[in-house]
């Protein structure tokens, strides 16, 4: 059984809605860690289903945090602003930690103490089979702005990441339903590397009816962070470049799926919004 602590290294955050079918093989999934200077911070989004009966079951071992439905992002900066942590580590609750992953991450920030995020790779197991998540969703290590502006290739539940780091770049934009990760990824790379062990420490699962990386039109939300990005005067000249490439490129793609489905002013806005930002020649 794993205590309460008043001032635990890390902070574990899982946001849940409406998991109680998986919920409770993510929590014992924290609870079993070799690592237990750590308090674990469960906050319900607002759930209709058994999710509370899951919790009440475990009271003993986390913090509970309700919260009426107001998303993924508010959730977790819920349990940020609640947490004691110096670190911060967040579990999604359709997924699972194999038993080292946090020892073997505070392993690595002893051993990098100016390091601020790290994450771990991962498998994939999708409606119950281990798939392979091929070479377009390797994970690197380091700078990894760049290669990022075409897809996430941070996990939530991978990351580590030192609680200094929130007040430097801010934590998840709650007007975002969805690719609120990608959106803070991309704040924070831009200016801190992000560092991989390349040990496979969460299991990541996919396929089921409420996973929210399914939803359609998702990249009109990595659009809105790229224009928030490119406009933030944050980035380097070759950043910024970068970033308007790839909004670029996403708001094509995107007008020409809305002009398939006849949706013409929609269309119209992208293809006006990739005009709007012109290349330096």
């Amino acid at each position: 059984m794993v205590k309460k602590r008043k001032n635990p290294l890390v902070s574990v955050i899982i946001p849940t809605y409406n998991r109680g079918w998986i919920l409770k093989e993510a929590i014992d999934s924290v609870l079993a860690q070799n690592f237990t200077d750590f308090e674990l911070l469960v906050v319900n989004d607002g759930s209709t289903d058994n999710t509370q009966d899951i919790l009440n079951s475990h009271k003993k071992d986390i913090i509970v945090l309700q919260q009426n439905n107001k998303g993924v992002s508010a959730a977790r900066n819920m349990g940020i602003a609640s947490s004691s942590g110096r670190f911060i580590a967040f579990l999604d609750s359709d997924d699972l930690w194999l038993p080292k992953k946090l020892s073997i991450q505070v392993d690595f920030f002893n051993a990098n103490p100016d390091a601020l995020i790290c994450q771990t790779e991962e498998i994939w197991v999708r409606n119950g089979i281990r798939v392979n998540h091929g070479k377009r969703h390797k994970k690197l290590s380091g700078n990894i702005f760049k290669p990022s502006l075409s897809l996430c290739l941070v996990s939530p539940s991978a990351v580590m990441i030192k609680r200094s780091l929130f007040e430097t770049t801010g934590m998840f934009d709650e007007t975002l339903p969805a690719c609120e990760d990608y959106d803070l990824w991309l704040r924070i790379s831009c200016n801190y590397p992000v560092y991989l062990i390349d040990i496979p420490l969460i299991i990541k699962k996919g396929g089921h009816h409420d996973q929210l990386s399914k939803s359609s039109g998702l990249d009109k939300y990595r659009i809105q962070s790229l224009k928030k990005i490119i406009e933030s005067n944050s980035l380097t000249e070759e950043q910024k470049t970068a970033a308007i490439k790839a909004m670029q490129k996403k708001c094509t793609i995107y007008a020409n799926g809305c002009i398939k489905r006849d949706r013409k002013e929609k269309a119209l806005y992208y293809n006006n919004l990739a005009e709007s930002y012109p290349l330096n020649p």
